[in-house]
């Protein structure tokens, strides 16, 4: 418990932080910064038991000194303790703290850590969804709602910041939320942390030029559990087996896509991984748990044979047991996407990286050095090992070919009839060569990302105060961003073309400024207090509702149409829309006699419900052509949540229905993003 604070999670074990306050003196209204160290010193060696690491004591110091702190040390090296000596600082001064993690799941752990070692009263909760003493002088909340805060509100004062997982500072969806706080906060001191930082001096450079405060690196490779890396070329299930068998469990098996979880959890219970013992106590811990969905089944299967499987398609719920049974020791293998990477305290002692190669969104690639270091580091935890492993596996036709190899070389006369194994059309392979080079490579340069948006505008334009326009406080955050001189006039173009869409639709007035001349912006009055567009086609949601007539009896469901054209698609659950649309085709046609080849063409034109589609895309196109900033957006028409409600099924009933067990998390968070789009816009 106590090493664990060590290797970033407080434990809730942890005497409270707050009581050495009391033992800090005050001098000319400021508290000793001798006594602060000293009273947080004494709590980890006094407390916890522990010996601070070089790069720890170099950190607080640092801070101490009120200079900002990126911190780049290797996963397990108590990042995590830094930060809370930040916010012990906070508190001595009298100041306000703002902890801030990528994922919601990761705030809520760091809120619960953090009320144990300061205590409830001084820890607040702000992620979107739930909000718990949000007047508390330390706040934990997601990365996006700092950024909002602060782009809405000029007066907006947050002392000290820490930025976890900093290296969502280069993600292509969320970078912006990472970027705004350091170019909007001239007055706040950043804590910028992560295992896979890269080269950060043009974002040091830039911050402190901005701050007129120095920026400290404190960068350090070596890490408190060593990692050894291998690379395999036996069957996946041999491997495995034998990091079970040698002890080197609990393993986390690394697939990139959903399906590849749930296919390697089935292809691993014909294996002996758990023992009778290990098996009878995970059944007293699923005691009275409910596994009543449709995925449920099969979740409680692979947890009794002691796997667990772990990615965004599934439920909440099962993420959850997941991660508290293998914090419990219970689990040899779980199964799961890159998602475990991002700071969920489970202690894994082997990662088993079935590819070097993923799909992005766009097209197959190999691993940036980035993410092949943020996976890896998830081996090894401080206070469960004393060493990590990561293993690569090689691809599997590459694999079966060397077993095929070694069975000709024995038997030559089989040479005609073995055949060797292809790879799966637009495969980017790998070889041992690529990891070697992924081992020894350091992570890639954090590039800046600003995507202006229609919801970054609303936001501005809902603050401007202290007499700044919010349009202007956007072009100021255009102006100071750490982007090229060339994107920065493409970000000023794309926010006027905005602008100009937004008060086309109605939504921002210009009004006189009263005894100045000119007109300033605002959202106009009226609409809700959660008005937002955080979708990317959220004002073509707006301006389109007068395609429809209130009147019709249809209305409300059009409505929802609408809603769900903008959302992204939740593509295995439109897939499986899509296959039984053929299912019931072919059957049909074939009673009907139609010949093979009219059949095979009639099911190439199937496509998944797109009611009201080409009324939409008629829309669509009329507001396109007046609004240039749509570029390659596009409308998506489907029908996922008005189907589930015009076929009257509850959520299980509708999963069944499609088949979709192992994508129910897909279902549900594509449903919740319907009613908040709903709701906001």
């Amino acid at each position: 418990m106590i090493e664990s604070l060590q290797s970033s999670n407080p434990s809730a074990s942890i005497p409270a932080l707050s009581r050495r306050l009391g033992n800090i003196p005050i001098t000319d209204g400021l508290p000793d910064r001798e006594a602060i160290l000293t009273q947080f010193l004494s709590f980890a060696t006094e407390d916890l038991g522990l010996q601070l690491y070089p790069a720890q004591e170099e950190a607080i110091l640092e801070l101490l000194d009120w200079k900002h702190v990126v911190l780049a040390t290797p996963t397990g090296s108590g990042k995590s303790l830094v930060a809370f000596a930040m916010c012990f600082q906070a508190l001595a001064e009298g100041r306000v703290a703002y902890y801030t993690c990528p994922i919601k799941a990761l705030v809520n752990e760091k809120f619960f850590d953090l009320c144990d070692a300061f205590g409830p009263t001084k820890v607040g909760l702000l992620t979107g969804d739930a909000s718990v003493n949000s007047d508390a002088p330390i706040i934990c909340c997601t990365a996006e709602i700092l950024a909002n805060r602060a782009l809405r509100d000029s007066s907006f004062v947050a002392d000290y910041v820490v930025m976890d997982e900093f290296h969502y500072y280069g993600d292509k969806e969320r970078g912006a939320a990472w970027h705004i706080p350091l170019v909007c906060m001239r007055d706040t001191l950043f804590l910028m942390m992560s295992a896979t930082l890269g080269d950060t001096s043009a974002i040091a450079s830039a911050l402190s030029e901005f701050t007129e405060r120095e920026v400290a690196s404190v960068v350090h490779g070596e890490r408190p559990v060593p990692l050894s890396f291998s690379y395999r070329e036996t069957a996946m299930h041999e491997t495995i087996q034998e990091l079970v068998d040698t002890a080197e469990a609990p393993v986390y098996l690394v697939s990139f896509t959903q399906r590849g979880a749930a296919e390697d959890a089935q292809a691993l219970t014909s294996l002996s991984l758990s023992t009778k013992e290990a098996r009878a106590e995970i059944n007293a811990h699923l005691s009275g748990f409910r596994f009543d969905s449709p995925y449920g089944k099969d979740m409680s299967r692979f947890l009794r044979s002691g796997i667990g499987v772990h990615h965004a398609g599934l439920l909440p719920k099962y993420r959850l047991l997941v991660e508290k049974l293998a914090q419990k020791g219970l689990l040899k293998v779980i199964c799961g996407t890159d998602s475990l990477g991002v700071g969920v305290n489970v202690p894994i002692r082997t990662v088993v990286l079935s590819a070097l190669s993923k799909y992005d969104g766009e097209k197959t690639r190999l691993l940036s050095s980035r993410e092949f270091h943020q996976i890896a580091g998830r081996a090894g935890r401080r206070g469960f090992d004393d060493h990590g492993n990561v293993v690569v596996q090689a691809p599997e036709h590459m694999v079966e070919n060397k077993r095929l190899e070694a069975k000709l070389a024995k038997a030559p006369h089989l040479k005609n009839k073995l055949r060797r194994k292809s790879p799966p059309p637009g495969f980017v392979s790998w070889d041992k060569n690529v990891f070697d080079r992924l081992v020894h490579s350091q992570p890639e340069p954090l590039e800046p990302v600003l995507e202006i948006s229609h919801g970054m505008l609303v936001h501005a334009l809902q603050g401007g105060n202290l007499g700044i326009d919010g349009y202007k406080r956007v072009v100021e955050v255009i102006r100071r961003s750490h982007l090229l001189p060339k994107q920065k006039s493409r970000a000023r173009v794309r926010a006027a073309q905005l602008l100009r869409s937004l008060v086309r639709a109605e939504i921002v007035d210009l009004v006189p400024r009263g005894d100045r001349p000119g007109k300033k912006m605002r959202v106009r009055s009226g609409l809700q207090q959660t008005f937002s567009l955080n979708q990317a086609l959220s004002l073509f949601l707006v301006e389109a509702l007068e395609i429809f007539d209130p009147q019709a009896e249809d209305y409300p469901l059009d409505v929802l149409t609408l809603v769900e054209s903008v959302l992204e698609d939740p593509t295995p659950v439109l897939l499986r829309q899509k296959d039984k649309i053929k299912d019931e085709l072919i059957a049909r046609l074939k009673a009907e006699g139609v010949e093979y080849e009219e059949r095979m063409a009639a099911l190439e034109k199937v496509v998944h419900p797109r009611p009201k589609a080409e009324v939409i895309y008629e829309a669509f196109n009329a507001f396109a052509v007046h609004h240039p900033w749509v570029g390659t957006d596009n409308i998506k028409p489907k029908a996922v949540a008005r189907e589930l409600y015009e076929l009257c099924y509850g959520f299980g009933d509708y999963v069944r229905h499609l088949g979709i067990a192992r994508s129910e998390g897909v279902l549900l968070r594509y449903l919740s993003q319907s009613y908040k789009t709903l709701v906001q816009n």
